[in-house]
């Protein structure tokens, strides 16, 4: 019994001690211009693979929105001459999952598969046919063009999904921000496979694409697995740079009207990009906010204190450009004009006053406490290094983490928060009941 407790006791430092480090990520520039990021593990025999490209729907041409989420969601769907059902055989019969996706900035191609080379050369090989050689087949097209149009009229009974949409075309005007990632159902129906292939071509390039390897295998083997992943690409350039966000003039409410049992609100703005000076402040005076979940400022305040909201939050959601700020709650449609204006105070007050001493402290004991949990697993570290390689951040930029959330103080988090936030400036958007979205008017 002893000996099986003190080894447990022997495991558990050990793992402990293995999250406490962060993961060395090695950056090299390979086959026609690809940025590879790589991360060796040896934990878990296992290879994770994701090909990030500057493809999101921030892309799509005027008028052609969801032609992104389209071309993603293609990839896979029949290439080489093997339609989906054959390329989905190849990855289950060797234990590989594949994956491929699109949002607002990037699109991606994942591959998960063991690495002994008997499964990890033959999964290699079905995913370079699948993002070198798409067929785009007219069947499959049409499928996912009906699943994306079938997502599309759901978030129209969604209340939830209106009031992000309606938020971002406020916010973002004339920015490909804009426009739902999805598209719209007018859109979607105009899209052709002529503006698919058109799109993959230009996007889907070398140049305009990172790697990310995280796992069971040697730098070696992950240079020559991204430069063969690389080669199947066209070399292509990098996309241009997103137009700048402007800043917003003035404030604006928005009521949509829709028949819900509760009431849907945002409030916000323009935020940051990755990357931005201000983000370690913003971070962390925003996770005593409301992002900390139940611990949060606007919870304690709205929730607990007074039960006018289900769930209150607020966070920063840095993008290429300017992602946005975001505060909102879910409330009684009768409650939604008191809830509203306690949101609204809190958010002045913090900006005008800042964190208190106590709540800066325990604020960083959270943040830097469970920061290394959140790279406990290969895919973990696989989302970080595409993180960081996709929007340019320092190859350091985990390690140095904790001592720039250490570095924040009250003064700067309030010098942030006023520069940052102009709440006479922020838009809202309320869905719910008209006869209670009517009563925000003023």
């Amino acid at each position: 019994m002893c000996a099986r407790y003190c080894l447990l006791l022997t495991f558990l430092s050990l793992a402990l001690q293995g999250f406490a480090k962060t993961p060395v990520i090695e950056h090299w520039q390979g086959v026609n211009g690809a940025d590879v990021y790589f991360v060796e593990i040896h934990e878990l025999p296992i290879v994770d693979i994701q090909l990030i490209m500057n493809a999101g729907s921030a892309r799509d041409p005027a008028g052609k929105g969801g032609l992104a989420t389209l071309t993603s969601s293609l990839i896979g769907e029949g290439a080489g001459g093997k339609d989906a059902n054959a390329l989905s055989y190849e990855f289950e019969r060797l234990g590989a999952v594949f994956g491929a996706d699109a949002g607002y900035d990037s699109a991606y191609v994942s591959l998960r598969s063991l690495a002994d080379e008997r499964k990890l050369k033959p999964a290699l090989n079905n995913l370079k046919l699948a993002v070198g050689k798409p067929d785009f087949p007219d069947k499959a097209m049409e499928r996912q063009r009906n699943r994306i149009l079938i997502g599309i009229s759901y978030k129209q009974q969604s209340p939830s999904d209106l009031a992000s949409d309606s938020f971002f075309a406020a916010v973002y005007g004339d920015h490909p921000y804009a426009h739902p990632k999805e598209g719209t159902g007018p859109s979607v129906k105009s899209l052709t496979r002529e503006d698919v292939i058109a799109f993959y071509n230009q996007y889907y390039a070398a140049r305009n694409a990172i790697i990310a390897i995280v796992g069971d295998i040697s730098r070696g083997r992950a240079r020559r697995l991204a430069d063969e992943l690389a080669g199947v690409l066209n070399k292509g350039r990098p996309a241009a740079p997103l137009p700048e966000v402007r800043p917003l003039t003035e404030g604006k409410i928005i009521n949509v009207n829709h028949p819900s049992a509760q009431t849907h609100i945002i409030t916000g703005q323009p935020g940051i990009r990755w990357g931005d000076p201000d983000y370690f402040p913003l971070y962390v005076g925003n996770h005593i906010l409301g992002g900390s979940g139940l611990v949060s400022l606007l919870n304690e305040e709205i929730r607990e204190q007074r039960g006018l909201a289900y769930s209150v939050y607020s966070y920063f959601s840095p993008m290429r450009a300017r992602g946005p700020f975001m505060a909102g709650l879910q409330t009684r449609a009768d409650q939604a004009g008191a809830a509203l204006g306690l949101l609204r105070d809190n958010i002045r007050d913090y900006i005008d006053k800042g964190p208190t001493a106590a709540q800066l402290d325990a604020a960083k004991k959270n943040i830097t406490g469970g920061f290394p949990l959140r790279f406990d697993s290969n895919r973990d570290i696989l989302g970080y290094a595409g993180v960081i390689g996709f929007y340019n951040l320092p190859l350091n930029y985990l390690d140095t983490f904790s001592g720039n959330v250490e570095a924040v103080t009250a003064d700067s988090i309030r010098d942030a928060f006023q520069r940052r936030l102009a709440q006479q400036k922020m838009i809202t958007v309320i869905v719910g009941p008209a006869q209670q979205a009517a009563a925000h008017e003023d």
